[in-house]
């Protein structure tokens, strides 16, 4: 017997621990996309339980039933339009108050839900006991205390849902004042008199009508009893307005959701009273971490800290990536007899795709070392120490999420900018957000610094790379504030959640999606790339060039010489080739930063995405080498070929100008139009150009 459908969605406030449940319920099978029409990750889990198979849909953290942000459209449109059994509202139970206030809204809707209250075993600690059995006799709606920390109390949570799903809808207990009530009483009469039908309750719909809800208002408008209605809402918002010293229906109803929630909270909460002077674990690590002088040293020291392993103890597997990916390339060429194919395949395919590869070691510790910061709670605190230092270059202290977000990636970093309310503060920040070294680009800093500089200087070097770009895009934001994006400040305020310990498997599912997406761009997209450049490379051949080394090579003396004169072929062949041409044509533009044509047509490349940028640069330096393959890596073969003062000069452009294809998209849609990505494209080639400038003339008189 097959098993029965269920469809949950998960929907609480942010911080309440949603993907931690989540990834609690054992055996569970993840899913990851978007939601349709927009790029918000979309989370679904499946699972079988007691014969029922379980598809639960983890929705955006959105702290009320609104449709502001992004998120909270993403979550308000799904519980509206899309088709589900029931609700799973996640509480924090240590913060009960501030959660209800989206449990009270939900209730207006007149689904099925069932309430976790999570983190239970941290409101026992703290002294906060919720007695969830009178909890669901004053609300009406099942309460489960779990923890998905400790993985207590997900198998009632299942039966409850499970008794829900199979039970009719029981009207839930949401009670509003008096003179509320008696607003929605006459209303729903009304409603009822006349007969008409929705698929939630008459009641529901009058508190929507109150509420000023545009769906229902929509629905009824068109109805032959709006006529009537009408001076009834107008009337009934009179009555309810002068018991409320306010003049607006939304700040009224938010007073109401509030008492409610109290008079919930007085009935079924109850919280030890404390010792004054006793501290709480997460004031204690406050009062160090969030210090006004020592704060900012300790995050700098943190991220120090992550760049020194990210180096370190990534480069211990390069050798090992590296050494498998020449064996690979002498495996498969032996096996290919056409020289050409054997190229393409050995030279293109493997060489390019090895050499992004090289590379996943140090970019899965950059993001653990991301995602326990986040998980921890600290990157919230990080926000909060910054905001002042924020403001002084004109940007907003919620800024610090996308920019730090543009760290792991500039796609998620340029949507996170809609947290931003104010348009100003949103396009200075998605201006800025290019500024910040996403991992993308980790490969070309870690290849530059590997072959330049000691094992025990590289992290270092790598840590300022990341400052420094840093630096440079807070400078960049107050020029635009100065200029373009002239106003006043709008003040910060955020939700600073309690530390937690991480969970393991988050971070695990975390840190997993992020670099299969990297080793499917490189196994696809970069792949591609690799046999393109490799093919405007290779073609055309000048068969008169052929037959002149040949000769020579006929008569060389030793092997040695052999080696040297079929590398000088090599090299002029290249040189010859379209990427050879195109090379040629713009190299004089880049001819102050020190730049050869063939670093010229990797920054071209590096358009398209940053981590073709080490792949062309595998290509056209192996294909233009001066020694043997076997004693020849591409770190030795950068440091060689490449002046110390041409390298630094590239750094700084691939930290400053234009991020990839992808990114410049979803920047030009953020941003709302084309027009700014023009603006994007003057900007950052200007800044790029000057920095690199600058850079390799002042590293040629340093050396």
């Amino acid at each position: 017997m097959s098993a029965k459908p269920i469809t949950v969605a998960l929907v609480g406030q942010p911080n309440v621990g949603k993907s931690m449940l989540i990834n609690a319920i054992g055996n569970a099978r993840l899913h990851v996309g978007n939601f349709t029409g927009v790029t918000v990750e979309k989370t679904i889990v499946t699972f079988e339980h007691k014969g029922y198979e379980f598809s639960v849909v983890d929705l955006p953290g959105t702290y009320a039933f609104t449709d502001y942000s992004i998120e909270e459209r993403v979550t308000h449109d799904f519980l509206c339009n899309e088709s589900y059994d029931l609700i799973i509202n996640v509480l924090d139970s240590t913060n009960m108050e501030k959660n209800l206030q989206l449990t009270a809204e939900l209730m207006t809707m007149s689904k099925k839900m069932v309430i976790a209250l999570n983190m239970s075993d941290e409101a026992d600690r703290e002294g906060i006991e919720i007695n969830a059995p009178y909890l669901t006799q004053l609300m009406g709606i099942p309460c489960v205390r779990v923890s998905a920390a400790a993985k207590t109390g997900l198998e009632e949570l299942m039966e409850s849902v499970i008794k829900v799903h199979e039970a009719p809808y029981q009207e839930q207990k949401l009670i509003f004042s008096e003179s509320v009530e008696e607003e929605i009483e006459a209303i729903t009469e009304y409603l009822n008199r006349h007969k008409f039908k929705a698929l939630i309750s008459n009641r529901n719909i009058a508190i929507n009508l109150l509420q000023k809800e545009k769906k229902t208002y929509r629905v009824l408008h068109d109805n032959p009893i709006w006529t009537e209605l009408q001076p009834m809402l107008i009337e009934a918002d009179r009555h309810i307005l002068l018991h409320h010293d306010t003049d607006d229906m939304k700040e009224a109803f938010a007073e109401e959701y509030l008492s409610y929630n109290r008079g919930i909270i007085a009935e079924a909460v109850k919280v030890k009273p404390k010792a004054p002077e006793k501290k709480t674990t997460t004031e204690k690590i406050d009062s160090v971490l969030i210090h006004p002088v020592f704060g900012i040293p300790i995050f700098l020291f943190f991220m120090w800290g992550l760049f020194q392993l990210t180096f370190e103890i990534g480069s211990i597997p390069m050798d090992w990536i590296d050494a498998f990916f020449i064996w690979f390339g002498e495996v498969v060429g032996s096996t290919i007899g056409n020289d050409e194919i054997r190229s393409l395949i050995v030279d293109g395919v493997i060489a390019g795709v090895g050499a992004v590869v090289l590379f996943v070691p140090n970019i899965v510790i950059l993001f653990v070392g991301i995602a326990l910061l986040e998980a921890t709670g600290y990157m919230s605190r990080v926000a909060f120490l910054l905001d002042g230092f924020f403001h002084k270059f004109g940007l907003h202290g919620q800024s610090f999420i996308p920019l730090v977000t543009g760290f792991g990636c500039s796609i998620p970093a340029y949507m996170s900018a809609r947290i931003l309310k104010n348009d100003r503060d949103r396009l200075l920040t998605l201006f800025v957000i290019g500024f910040m070294s996403c991992g993308a680009r980790l490969p070309v800093y870690v290849l530059f610094t590997g072959a330049f500089f000691g094992p025990e200087m590289a992290g270092n070097v790598l840590f300022g790379i990341y400052i420094l770009g840093a630096m440079i895009g807070l400078v960049a934001a107050k020029v635009l504030k100065m200029t373009a994006f002239k106003g006043s400040d709008e003040p910060f305020v955020m939700e600073m959640p309690k530390y937690r310990l991480p969970s393991v498997k988050l971070i695990w599912h975390t840190v997993l999606t992020k670099t299969m997406m990297y080793l499917k761009k490189a196994g696809t997209f970069i792949a591609a790339a690799s046999m393109l450049v490799w093919f405007l490379s290779a073609y055309p051949k000048d068969a008169s060039l052929n037959a002149v080394y040949a000769a020579k090579i006929e008569v060389a003396a030793s092997k040695e010489e052999r080696v040297v004169l079929e590398n000088r072929l090599a090299e002029e062949q290249l040189s010859q080739s379209f990427l050879g041409r195109i090379g040629h044509v713009i190299e004089p533009v880049f001819e102050p930063l020190g730049f050869d044509w063939k670093m010229a047509v990797a920054l071209q490349t590096g358009l398209a995405a940053k981590e073709v940028v080490v792949s062309t640069l595998g290509v056209l330096y192996s294909l233009g080498s001066d020694a043997t393959a076997e004693d020849k890596t591409l770190m030795e073969a950068i440091s060689s070929q490449i002046p110390l003062a041409s390298a630094m000069a590239f750094i700084v452009v691939i930290m400053t100008y234009l991020p990839c294809l992808a990114a410049s998209v979803v920047f030009t849609r953020e941003a709302g139009g084309i027009k700014y990505f023009g603006y994007l494209f003057l900007f950052t080639t200007i800044v790029a150009y000057t920095l690199a400038f600058v850079a390799y003339h002042l590293t040629l008189w340093l050396s």
